[in-house]
């Protein structure tokens, strides 16, 4: 998979998911690392969605990891704070914000 193909996994998971009730900015930014590398972020703003393969200068977390485990995280094979708490993502700034996020895609 490349970063562009989970850009739009991402965004066509989290459009399922109910974010009308998320006030304010969630800004999240996520560095890809190992053999796939890249930058991505997620943003709700008020309600609206945007996954886009730019750094996100503005940012409330970043979130490092593979493909691999970032993959796993989203199609529910691995649970975030498991990762986290295994060090198989790493994650800077605010950790509330990207639980927000995790509720969300569990929610699509």
């Amino acid at each position: 998979m490349t970063v562009d193909q989970l850009i739009g996994k991402i965004y066509n998971k989290l459009s399922k998911a109910d974010i009308a009730g998320t006030q304010g900015k969630v800004a999240v930014q996520f560095n890809l690392t190992g053999k796939v590398t890249g930058v991505f972020y997620i943003e709700i703003l008020n309600g609206v969605l945007s996954v886009m393969p730019y750094e996100y200068i503005d940012r409330d977390a970043c979130v490092s990891g593979t493909l691999t485990n970032l993959e796993k995280i989203l199609s529910g094979k691995m649970v975030p704070q498991v990762a986290l708490a295994e060090g198989k993502i790493k994650v800077e700034g605010n950790v509330d914000k990207v639980m927000v996020l995790a509720e969300l895609l569990k929610q699509a």
